[in-house]
């Protein structure tokens, strides 16, 4: 201790925190090594406030998924922080994005049947929702016949902008709301004319994804007569709390957000449904991503973190929030579409959607025009103010997608002459579609029907078109298709773990909406709606937290890890017309680089049957397999580590329901990797499993043993899967992997199956 203290005091004799400083001020994120206090002082708050910050610059402190706090210091002072000796890391607060009714049964889910049943529809399970925010008054969070609030529950109700305790109920137990990070963030701090400094939503998206996880049953329920039936979560008795930490016009901030993920974690959720990634197409390394530490601290208290992999598919290495302690969801369509068909005077029909529920054309045909004939102009984008009204005045317009909302082309449409948009797809979104509720007659077309259109547009003397809206239509073949825009693999910081973990809907989903902004978000919207159909993988997030809130509560005894490899383990490979899964954006046939493991089915993984579990140790060891020591793994686990000495472990060691074998680029010939596997039983205590293999062509997979026998008092088996690649004859393909599985099945109802990617890649 008198070491540490003389540290400390030639720290402090150093020039100390001068906010005097010519540099402009910012927000940073400190971790500390919380073991460090010296006894003089009686809290941490003390300590910070008086060793490293003023009390008037902290913004937030940390004590439970995290140690140490936020303030806002000048870059050098900031630096100047680093050399103190309990500092273990300092960040920049960075600023992330929002990764934005008959989706229960397309995942297996049955009324009164299987796993709802069996879990009372999660009534006993509290699902911590980090978004925008909460609704409170909509059907879909009504506490009706709801029993009493779980006693484990430590969270409260917190008053603000037409928000208090009055808005919780046994649903809504409990609602925060974090804007310290913002307000010294953005000038002149919220905008409170379009905003509500409250755990209230003013965007929609908290709303959607929170009755997406969990609303309760509603009747009657549709956007503008789209999507029309019962609506209803996937965890529908399950409990809602609440955390705003993302705004209106400012998107989310990673200081508001590490706050959140402390509070959730003292507060007593079982699962954490965060639809939110990073923002500036940025991967940060675990140990500079509070995302993935306040995960980590979830994870290691047994929470359920269930993440998003991001919109920016089909790119290679898209697939975004990475740590192998989060579950991370990709993007499926479903069995119910929208379609609007895009008619041309020359007869022909092609395929669109559209949400559009005004005044339809009625088979009347208008000019059309497609403005920007070089392509990817200002104009061909209808961005704001480009269009020239004589031109496009009466006409039925022809917009690109990308560069700005797709329903605010509409507008600049309209507000130019125009009576109508054909919004097409480039050649990044190739044909993957999703509805909006357009303000004006418009449609979606595929990046094929649109060159078609725009040929048809420049080349015929009149061309005329219409738009014909067909409502909804369920019973779409084939169903799931993965999204074009879903996150895709390889995983751009550990290509041993396979991401995103699995796929879930995420296109055209209905759920409750806020009553601040109409069905498109956009201020010049009038329209109020309860619900609203919005796609995304944020959307595809929450049906996995509701999904972990039904396993949590059929089986209190899982791990997050055991949840999570359930549902792995269990998922669906083919659609609905029993053919492989297809990529969206190319209509080819899809890889686990794009789907993960496969698209969830709940009605299996209840009884999964095996289970790989996780501990905290076994990630620490992945952590020093990646080269990270011990004082930068300290950072993302708040406590001491030591990593092996005699051997450095392999990351692909790490006990995850799927395998990757990744072997060097200057690899040639005949090679082998082997990784190992530990297999819990979960199903009846004497059971019998053999492995049935999938190799690639040019690769040759093995298991030893072929066999695992269980029995009451051999719940844990271990096996190992060697990989052995011929570099001359193997196929990588496209996507530069092979793709193959490991699947053990007893002969009954368990198939208990890991895909298998084989890459070759340079890493660490």
């Amino acid at each position: 201790m008198a070491s540490s203290i003389i540290a400390l005091l030639l720290f402090l004799s150093s020039p100390f925190i001068s906010f005097a400083a010519a540099q402009a001020a910012k927000t940073f994120i400190f971790r500390i090594d919380g073991g460090s206090m010296p006894s003089i002082f009686p809290t941490h708050y003390h300590w910070y406030s008086t060793e490293f910050a003023e009390e008037s610059r902290i913004l937030h402190v940390y004590h439970t998924a995290f140690h140490g706090f936020s303030a806002v210091v000048t870059p050098d002072e900031a630096d100047n922080l680093r050399n103190h000796p309990a500092v273990l890391a300092v960040f920049e607060d960075r600023r992330r994005e929002l990764h934005t009714t008959r989706s229960p049964q397309f995942l297996g889910l049955q009324n009164q049947k299987g796993l709802w049943s069996e879990s009372d529809y999660g009534s006993d399970v509290i699902i911590g929702v980090f978004d925008t925010g909460i609704w409170p008054e909509r059907r879909s969070f009504s506490d009706l016949n709801l029993g009493p609030i779980p006693k484990r529950w430590r969270g409260v109700c917190e008053s603000g902008a037409r928000f208090g305790p009055r808005n919780c109920n046994r649903k809504i137990v409990g609602a925060r709301f974090f804007a310290k990070g913002q307000q010294a963030a953005v000038i002149g701090g919220i905008n409170k004319t379009v905003e509500f400094l409250s755990p209230r939503d003013a965007d929609g998206h908290g709303t959607h994804t929170s009755s997406t996880a969990a609303g309760r049953h509603v009747f009657k329920a549709s956007m503008s007569g789209y999507a029309s039936g019962v609506a209803k979560g996937v965890a529908p008795k399950a409990r809602i709390a609440a955390y705003k930490v993302c705004w209106k016009e400012s998107g989310c901030l990673d200081s508001d957000i590490l706050a959140a993920f402390d509070a959730a974690v003292r507060d007593g959720v079982d699962v954490i449904s965060i639809s939110i990634g990073g923002g500036d197409g940025i991967t940060s390394p675990y140990y500079l991503d509070p995302i993935a530490i306040g995960s980590y601290g979830a994870a290691s208290k047994g929470i359920f973190v269930s993440s998003s992999a991001g919109n920016e598919g089909p790119n290679g290495m898209s697939v975004t929030n990475l740590a192998p302690w989060v579950t991370t969801v990709g993007a499926s369509t479903i069995d119910r579409n929208f379609p609007a068909d895009a008619i041309l005077g020359d007869g022909h029909r092609l395929r669109g959607v559209s949400l559009y529920a005004g005044v339809p054309l009625n088979g009347r045909m208008f000019p059309v025009v497609y403005p920007g004939k070089s392509g990817m102009s200002s104009a061909s984008l209808c961005m704001e103010n480009t269009l020239d009204p004589k031109h496009v005045r009466g006409k039925i317009v022809i917009c690109d997608r990308g560069s700005s909302p797709r329903v605010a082309k509409g507008l600049v449409v309209k507000k130019a002459g125009g009576v109508g948009m054909i919004l097409a797809n480039g050649a990044s979104n190739g044909e993957g579609l999703v509805g909006d509720a357009h303000l004006i007659p418009a449609c979606a077309v595929g990046s094929n029907e649109g060159d078609r259109i725009k040929a048809y547009a420049s080349s015929h003397p009149n061309p005329i078109a219409s738009i014909d809206f067909r409502g909804t239509i369920v019973g779409i073949k084939p169903a799931p298709v993965i999204a074009s825009f879903s996150g895709r693999g390889p995983n751009g910081l550990s290509p041993e773990i396979l991401k995103p973990d699995l796929i879930a809907p995420g296109v055209n989903i209905l759920a409750a909406w806020t009553d601040a902004v109409g069905p498109t978000g956009l201020p010049s919207d009038p329209r109020k709606t309860e619900f609203n159909i919005l796609s995304g993988t944020s959307m595809a997030c929450p049906h996995v937290s509701g999904a972990a809130a039904l396993l949590k509560s059929a089986h209190p005894d899982w791990s997050p890890a055991a949840i999570r490899s359930a549902m792995m383990t269990t998922t669906n490979l083919v659609d609905n017309s029993n053919r492989s899964l297809i990529d969206e954006s190319t209509g080819k046939s899809a890889t686990p680089y794009d789907y993960g493991s496969g698209h969830l089915n709940l009605g299996r993984a209840m009884d999964p049957g095996l289970v790989y579990d996780i501990t905290n140790d076994d990630y620490i060891t992945f952590l020093c397999s990646i080269g990270y020591g011990p004082k930068t793994i300290q950072v993302i686990t708040r406590t001491p580590v030591r990593c092996p000495t005699r051997r450095k472990p392999s990351p692909g060691n790490l006990n995850y329901p799927s395998i990757t074998a990744v072997f060097p680029t200057s690899t040639r010939g005949l090679v082998s990797k082997t990784v190992i596997r530990t297999a819990t039983n979960v199903g009846q205590a004497e059971a019998v499993y053999r492995a049935r293999l999938e190799s690639p062509r040019g690769v040759t997979v093995t298991v030893k043993p072929p066999r695992l026998v269980f029995t009451s008092a051999v719940k844990r088996r271990s096996y190992a899967v060697t990989v052995t690649v011929d570099t001359r004859n193997v196929v990588l393909g496209e996507t530069g992997a092979a793709f193959g599985s490991v699947t053990w099945f007893d002969g009954g109802k368990h198939v208990v199956r890991s895909p298998v990617v084989v890459t070759q890649m340079d890493t660490l």
